[in-house]
Parts: C-alpha cells; sequence; structure tokens
C-alpha cells in the first residue's frame, strides 16, 4: 500500500542561486598542521566511485592542498602572483600526469604582509629572521674567541701575510691563485696599520709592529658570514625550519671550517663565496616565475659577481661556477622545450645568461688582476716570473734603459718565453750521469749565473772590443760562454737526465778549449713591437723572440716544465729538442737583461706591454706552476693527504709545531657533521635508485611537489659536491684536506635534506618522533665540537694530557 504523500512547506526560496551538488560532495585535503593524514587517506580510499557516475566521481577526487611556507604557514593562492597546481576535480590519472608547478622545487612564496603600523606587527612580521640573527651573533663567538691566543705565524700564514704584505710595498709578486684574496689581505692590514715591513717567516712571532689579531679578525669575519648563507640557502632550497637550523648548526659548529676561519688565510674567502654563489643561485631560482622582472634580474647579476669572486680567489671557485653551468643548461633546455614560449623570449633568456654568468664574471676576473698589476707596480722578487716587456715597465727595473740592439761582445741573460719561464743559468755543479760536464738549468730568479757573454765561432777571429760592432741577427752563429765558470753552452748526443728523448744540455771547456758542439745558430721567430720575422733587420732586446738550433744536431734550446731533482736544486732542466716544432714556445728565448758599454741606453718608449698579454701570460704561468706542485718523492709530507680521505675524516692536518710549549691547531672536521653528510650522500643515491624503480612500476610514493623540491635539491647537493671533489682525484699536484672544505658544504645540505624528507616532512611519523630525531642530532653536533674544540681554539700543553682525541687510529693528534 502506498504510503500517503506528505507536503512540508520551507518557505519562500532564496534570491542567491541554489548551490551545487560539487558544494557538498568536495573533500579537501587536510592541511599542513594536520597530523591525521593516514586517516584521512583512508576515508579517500573508502569512497564507493564504482557506484557513482564519471561526474560525481571526478568531483569526489580532493583538490590540492593549500601550499604552505616553511614553517607550516599556510599560503592564500590567490594572493600569490603564480597558479599552484590545482586538478579542478580531474580525475586520478589526470593528476599523475599534471606538469610541475614553476616553484615546485624551491621555496613557496609567500604574499607580501601589510606595513606594520606597530612594533608588535614589525616583530611578527619578521619573526623568520630571529633565528639566524642569533646564530649570527653565536658564530661571532666561535670564530673571534681566543683569535689572537697563537702569536706565530701559523700554517699558510707564512704565504698569504707575505703576499698581502707585497700589496703595502706596491712589490710584484707571483703565486698560483688568483689575486683577490691576497688583496682583501692586503687591505686588511692597511686598515689594521701594517706597514708591510714584516716577513712572515712560517713559526716565527709577531712583533708588535704586526696587528695580526685585527687581521685574523677581519679574516674572520667572511667565516661569520657562513651561518647565516647557511641558513637562508636551506629556506630558499625549502626546508623546513628543522632542516634550516640543521644547516646552521653544522656550519656554525663544523671544526674544520671554524678553524680555517681564524688565520690570515684565503679559505674563509673562498667559503664565503662558494655560499653566496649557491644562495644567489637559489634565490634567482625562486623568481622563475617572473622573468625579467626586477628581482629575477638583481639575483642572476648577483650570481655572475659571486662567479666572478669566488674564481678569483681560488681556481677551485671554477667547481660551483660549473654547478650553475649545469643549471643553466638545464634550464634554457627546459624553456627550449616550452612551446608557448616565443623566440623573442627564449633569446632574451640566452642573452640573459651569457651576458651575466658568462661575460659579467669575465669582466670581474680581468678588473681584478687589472688591479693586481696597478697595485703592483714596484719591481719584486718574482719579477722573472713575468715576460720582460712587463718587467721593463716595473719601477725600479732598469731594463728600459738596456742598449736596445744586441751586439757581438754584449753581456746578456735569456729569458724563456714559455709560460712562467726562467733564465737560462748554469753553477758549478755537475750531472751526476751522462756526460757529467757542467750543468744548464733555467732559474726564476736573478743571479750572476744568468750571465752569459756573445762570442763568434772558434774558427773565426776572437771578439776584438775595439774593432767596429757587429750586430746580431738572423741566421748568426755564435758562442754563448758562461761568464762566472769561462765554460761554454754546449751540447751533444747524451740523453737529457729528464726528457730522454732530447739531447743533453751542458758547459763545457774554457777560454782556449772548445769544439763544433759549442755554435749556436740564431733564428729569429718574430717580434713583439715590429711584427713578423721580415720586419726584424736586427736583433732588440726583450722584444724579439728567438730560437737556438745547434749547428752540430739540429736540436733546439728548450725549457720545459720538467724540474730536475734534488742535485739539480729543484731548477727547471734544459734540453735540446730533436723534434724541431716551430710552435713551441718553451723554445722561444728573448734577451732580458743587456750590458754593452759601446751601445747607447734604449727608450722607453721601445718597451710598452699590453694588459691583455699579461693577463694572459700571467694565467698560464699559474696554471703551469699550479700543475707542478706535485708530490715530492724525495721526501715524506706528513701533512699532504689524498682525495679518499677526507670524506671519512681519515686524516686531520697540524697547522703548527706540535712541541709542548706551543699552541697546537688541528685541521679536521666535525665527526659527527663529515660523516653524517658523507653517509647522506650515499643513501641519497639508493633513495633516488629506489624512487626511480618505484615510479617505473607506477608506484606514486609523493606527490608531484614533493618529488620536484626532493629532485631539485638532490641535483644541487649531489652534483655540488660531485663536481667539487671528482676533479681532486685526476689532479696530478700535491692535495690536502683543507680542499675538501667547500665540497663539504653540499654534503651538509644533502643531510638535512634527507632529514627533512623523510624525517621532518614527512607524514607518518609524529610531531614527538621529529622532534626527538632532531634533538638527537642537534645534541651530537653541539657535543662533538664541545668535545673537540680545543683542536680549533688551540691545544696548550703536552698533547698527552688532552685524552679522548683519537677517534681515529689514522690521526695523527698524539704522535
Amino acid at each position: 500500500m502506498r504510503p500517503a504523500q506528505v507536503t512540508l512547506d520551507l518557505g519562500t526560496p532564496p534570491d542567491s542561486s541554489p548551490r551545487t551538488s560539487s558544494e557538498f560532495e568536495e573533500i579537501q585535503y587536510p592541511t599542513a598542521d594536520n597530523l591525521n593524514w593516514a586517516a584521512a587517506s583512508r576515508r579517500e580510499e573508502e569512497l564507493p566511485l564504482h557506484y557513482m557516475s564519471e561526474d560525481k566521481a571526478r568531483r569526489r577526487v580532493p583538490r590540492a592542498p593549500a601550499p604552505s611556507d616553511n614553517y607550516g604557514r599556510a599560503v592564500e593562492v590567490s594572493d600569490m602572483d603564480y597558479a599552484v597546481y590545482d586538478g579542478e576535480g580531474k580525475d586520478v590519472y589526470h593528476k599523475m600526469n599534471a606538469g610541475k608547478s614553476p616553484l615546485g622545487s624551491g621555496r613557496l612564496r609567500r604574499p607580501p604582509p601589510p606595513p606594520p603600523t606597530t612594533i608588535r606587527e614589525f616583530l611578527q612580521q619578521n619573526l623568520e629572521h630571529i633565528p639566524p640573527v642569533v646564530y649570527t651573533l653565536l658564530s661571532c663567538y666561535t670564530r673571534f674567541h681566543k683569535i689572537g691566543k697563537a702569536g706565530l705565524v701559523v700554517w699558510d700564514e707564512a704565504h698569504f701575510g707575505k703576499f698581502g704584505s707585497f700589496y703595502l710595498k706596491r712589490q710584484f709578486y707571483f703565486d698560483v691563485h688568483p689575486p683577490l684574496g691576497k688583496m682583501l689581505v692586503g687591505l686588511a692590514g692597511l686598515l689594521s696599520g701594517y706597514d708591510g715591513t714584516f716577513d712572515f717567516a712560517s713559526g716565527s712571532t709577531y712583533p708588535e709592529t704586526v696587528p695580526y689579531v685585527a687581521m685574523r679578525v677581519m679574516m674572520a669575519t667572511f667565516g661569520v658570514a657562513l651561518v647565516p648563507l647557511g641558513w637562508y640557502t636551506a629556506v630558499e632550497l625549502g626546508m623546513s625550519w628543522k632542516a634550516c637550523h640543521l644547516v646552521a648548526l653544522m656550519v656554525l659548529f663544523d671544526l674544520a671550517w671554524l678553524c680555517i676561519s681564524r688565520f690570515i688565510l684565503l679559505d674563509s674567502m673562498l667559503l664565503f663565496f662558494t655560499f653566496t654563489t649557491v644562495f644567489f643561485l637559489t634565490k634567482f631560482h625562486n623568481q622563475q616565475y617572473q622573468s625579467f622582472s626586477f628581482d629575477w634580474w638583481l639575483w642572476l647579476t648577483l650570481t655572475g659577481m659571486s662567479i666572478g669572486c669566488v674564481t678569483s680567489i681560488k681556481w677551485v671557485g671554477l667547481f660551483v661556477t660549473a654547478l650553475v653551468g649545469l643549471y643553466t643548461i638545464e634550464d634554457l633546455w627546459d624553456k627550449f622545450g616550452d612551446l608557448k614560449m616565443s623566440l623573442r623570449d627564449q633569446l632574451r633568456h640566452w642573452g640573459a645568461r651569457i651576458a651575466c654568468l658568462i661575460v659579467l664574471p669575465t669582466l670581474l676576473y680581468m678588473t681584478f688582476f687589472k688591479i693586481h698589476f696597478m697595485i703592483l707596480n714596484h719591481s719584486g722578487p718574482d719579477d722573472a716570473k713575468m715576460s720582460s716587456l712587463f718587467q721593463a715597465n716595473l719601477i725600479g727595473n732598469d731594463f728600459a734603459q738596456n742598449p736596445l740592439d744586441v751586439a757581438f761582445g754584449s753581456t746578456i741573460t735569456l729569458k724563456n718565453m714559455g709560460w712562467a719561464g726562467g733564465l737560462l743559468h748554469s753553477h758549478a755543479h755537475a750531472y751526476p750521469s751522462g756526460s757529467s760536464q757542467q750543468q744548464v738549468t733555467c732559474y726564476h730568479y736573478k743571479d750572476e749565473n744568468n750571465n752569459w757573454l756573445i762570442l763568434p765561432r772558434w774558427d773565426e777571429p776572437e771578439y776584438d772590443p775595439d774593432a767596429p760592432l757587429r750586430f746580431l741577427g738572423d741566421g748568426d752563429i755564435v758562442r754563448l760562454k758562461h761568464i762566472p765558470t769561462t765554460r761554454h753552452l754546449h751540447s751533444h748526443l747524451v740523453p737529457a737526465p729528464i726528457s730522454k728523448l732530447n739531447n743533453e744540455v751542458s758547459c763545457y771547456g774554457n777560454a782556449t778549449i772548445g769544439d763544433i758542439h759549442d755554435h749556436w745558430v740564431v733564428e729569429v721567430v718574430d717580434d713583439l713591437r715590429r711584427g713578423s720575422k721580415e720586419n726584424v733587420d736586427k736583433i732588440h732586446s726583450l722584444s724579439t723572440r728567438l730560437r737556438f738550433r745547434h749547428q752540430a744536431t739540429g736540436c733546439h734550446l728548450r725549457a720545459g716544465i720538467e724540474n730536475l731533482p734534488q742535485w739539480g736544486w729543484k731548477q727547471i732542466e734544459v734540453s735540446c729538442d730533436k723534434e724541431n716544432n716551430p710552435n713551441d714556445v718553451y723554445t722561444y728565448w728573448n734577451v732580458e737583461s743587456h750590458w754593452n758599454e759601446r751601445l747607447p741606453p734604449g727608450e722607453a718608449k721601445f718597451y710598452r706591454t699590453s694588459f691583455l698579454r699579461d693577463f694572459w701570460h700571467l694565467n698560464v704561468a699559474m696554471m703551469t706552476s699550479n700543475n707542478a706542485l706535485v708530490p715530492d718523492p724525495d721526501k715524506m709530507d706528513i701533512l699532504a693527504s689524498v682525495p679518499f680521505d677526507w670524506p671519512w675524516l681519515r686524516l686531520g692536518l697540524r697547522m703548527c709545531g706540535w712541541g709542548d710549549n706551543q699552541t697546537k691547531y688541528y685541521l679536521m672536521g666535525s665527526p659527527v657533521v663529515w660523516w653524517g653528510g658523507t653517509s647522506s650522500l650515499i643513501l641519497s643515491v639508493v633513495a633516488m635508485g629506489v624512487y626511480l624503480i618505484r615510479m617505473q612500476r607506477k608506484y606514486v610514493d609523493i606527490d608531484a611537489r614533493e618529488w620536484d623540491h626532493f629532485l631539485y635539491v638532490f641535483k644541487v647537493a649531489l652534483l655540488g659536491w660531485t663536481l667539487h671533489f671528482a676533479p681532486f682525484l685526476i689532479m696530478g699536484r700535491v692535495t690536502y684536506v683543507h680542499h675538501y672544505l667547500p665540497t663539504a658544504y653540499f654534503a651538509v645540505l644533502m643531510f638535512a635534506h634527507l632529514l627533512d624528507h623523510f624525517v621532518f616532512s614527512s607524514r607518518r611519523l609524529s610531531e614527538q618522533t621529529k622532534w626527538i630525531v632532531f634533538g638527537v642530532w642537534t645534541t651530537a653536533i653541539i657535543a662533538t665540537f664541545w668535545w673537540f674544540r680545543g683542536v680549533a681554539f688551540g691545544i696548550d700543553g703536552p698533547i698527552g694530557e688532552h685524552w679522548g682525541l683519537q677517534w681515529r687510529s689514522t690521526w695523527n693528534i698524539y704522535n
């Protein structure tokens, strides 16, 4: 039987349009503060989608969660300048293939707050800046505490303090590193009132006239800035606040970064500009949603300037430059695949990168060298490392007064024109093998053993100082007499001591004894001022480039980059090259010093040089000298280490003497920080492999934004670490543990990133568990620093009285 009909009076319908069914059926994701994520997921899975129509099922799919900042605060999408992906009710399979958010990999941008009207509002709006301020104050304490305790020249202060002195005295010097860091050391000395007269002998006591404490404080200021830079870089990478705290704590309490920052060294500046490069890159990445805006240009330009600065401190800065380069290549490749982007915008992006990341750093790098040359305009101890024309323009150098035309009877020095070439040299020591005749080498310092007299052949009349002048020209055959020992430059069919394929060059005979093996044919290559060989009628000092061909054997006089063993005083080998390569600059020579009383002095206008030639020459000389810093097989260097010693902290470095009455410093990283960072690198690769395998099998472990973020920070940290570490594996030069310090920064970022991804941002762990993990690691970092603090602040007394420091048997702290 049908039930009776019932009529209900619900009143007058409202004027507004009726609500749609989607407003009742739509289910929102829980917010970042909701900890009951698992329960919500189970409820969603229980929705009876197979009983619904297709349209109704799509409306049941939850919308994307509201974005939140690093502190868990919700960000209103409507107030943002970009759209976080919202599926608009599309089905699950559409969502899996959704494009990634413009800022899915970096820090989510919050809308700017309204101008504060009270101090309380101002403080509330800037609460996130209080932790880095506190960490910066703590960094000042750790970097400056007992900074003047050791009143001795510690480790490489012997080099860089001395280089700073040269800037104050304006004397030219040579070093394997670019000049910016050493100019800043000189500036620190100038601001401290230092007069540049101290020689910074290793281990010597600082006199009262040297304000070494003030200079150390200025260098340590760069170390202070590492801590806030680490914090803000973590923020820009999109890490949670717990991960940001861990990054700041690891940078603050790492012993190696702390110790290296407290002395007059380049490393604190190198680390500072490495940190700024990564920070500016992350800031630029977070502006990608608004290309060509003011902020976009600002951070791209600052990234380029930071690249110019870091490479001007040490060439290790090229490694972080490579990281920026790889990021840029990937970025431009992604834009190339954006079919909605016009060709004009594509070209603008390319032009911006070329201008800001290539041209600007190059100009900065060259500018620092120009300033370097302008300051060091007086003759100094390392003049011979540079070209003769460069030296002629230094104040205090007399090359510009040399007679211009070279003649028989002239006393000369011969400068090899290879990169960092030295002066042809001989001394009263014989080769221990081969001919056992007098050694001939190349030497980089002015010495009377560099002086040679130009004489005619043995079968020609002896040189007559009263006869008409005979100028030296192309094709002339000469003898070169070594003035201090009266022997002649000589070669024969005896293998050279190092370059076995070449002939040996020696000094042989005397004023009456000699043979055709003393004859050398002068071959003009060109002239730096007059041009090609055809324009050279007479050989000029400083500017004419020459080759010397041995008349009897046809080989050419050559000074390469090979150093003789200790019996040759580690000087450069000189040999006679049989290959006859006309383009080999190591067979090029020029007359440098020139004395002849019968000739008038030259004029400075004939000896002009160019900045670009000097810039290129110095950089190639730096590279050549740097590559020559190979381990010495004749002695054991207890300070050196190999790259695989660094990640697991197998070996540290004694920075000074180890006597009982001396303050001792041991350069080593904090074990928890370095071991944790290295372990995280391995685990990150494993995690990435697991994710990729499961994604290939269509498992969805994390949402699109989480994956973008994990991948982005993974690439920055792992590529940064690899680019800084791998080159040392193929370098032939001697290496030390301080070479790992920029590399360790990327291990720290990876360490914090993994903890953030698997713990602090996990939806499966309770807040209490996250706090416990955070507390354990924070305690471990601080406790390790406190236990080993003496290695950075200085250990007094006998080292045996300080127990518990030998955590690894390979550490040479006690023996």
